[in-house]
């Protein structure tokens, strides 16, 4: 993964940059099978390597496929997520250890999930019944959000404007 991440900085070539952003979700994908999250690697891949590639390729359909050279030094944006960086790790530090089991995760919602949720959700798959019946509203807010973002991306590289200025130069 850090070596698509790496090629991704370097390579100039927009259609072999979306390729490896589809190769890098994928491969994330992979290791959330892996960490037994086949829920969010099913999502990843979907999302991540699916609908992104798909409306990233469509962009450079109708835009170019060679990255502008920047006309400045791109100091700002390095000095920004090198910040940012900086407050995610600081952010970490106040967390529990991986795998404690005191932590509040583990202590406060977990056990009344295993116990109650499948007796209130009618669902027998503990992950299952979290999802369908406790994150459902969550889902179809994360799906809205997909469905919007998509139907913008749409409006915006669709050709409703040529439309309208041909329909102005017929009148």
């Amino acid at each position: 993964m850090a070596i698509t991440a790496c090629a991704v900085i370097i390579i100039r070539n927009l259609y072999a940059v979306v390729m490896l952003g589809s190769i890098f979700s994928l491969l994330a994908a992979a290791v959330f099978v892996v960490l037994d999250a086949v829920d969010v690697a099913f999502t990843e891949a979907a999302v991540g390597a699916g609908a992104s590639t798909v409306l990233a390729l469509g962009t450079l359909a109708l835009t170019t496929g060679r990255e502008k050279t920047p006309t400045r030094a791109p100091w700002l944006p390095i000095v920004v997520v090198v910040i940012t960086g900086m407050a995610f790790v600081y952010g970490t530090l106040d967390l529990a250890p991986y795998g404690d089991r005191n932590a509040p995760a583990q202590t406060h919602l977990a056990p009344t999930y295993l116990k109650e949720g499948p007796i209130k959700t009618g669902m027998p798959n503990v992950v299952t019944s979290i999802l369908a019946g406790y994150r459902g509203y969550d889902t179809l807010g994360e799906t809205t959000v997909i469905f919007t973002a998509g139907v913008g991306v749409l409006l915006l590289l669709g050709n409703w404007r040529r439309r309208r200025r041909e329909d102005d130069d017929d009148a």
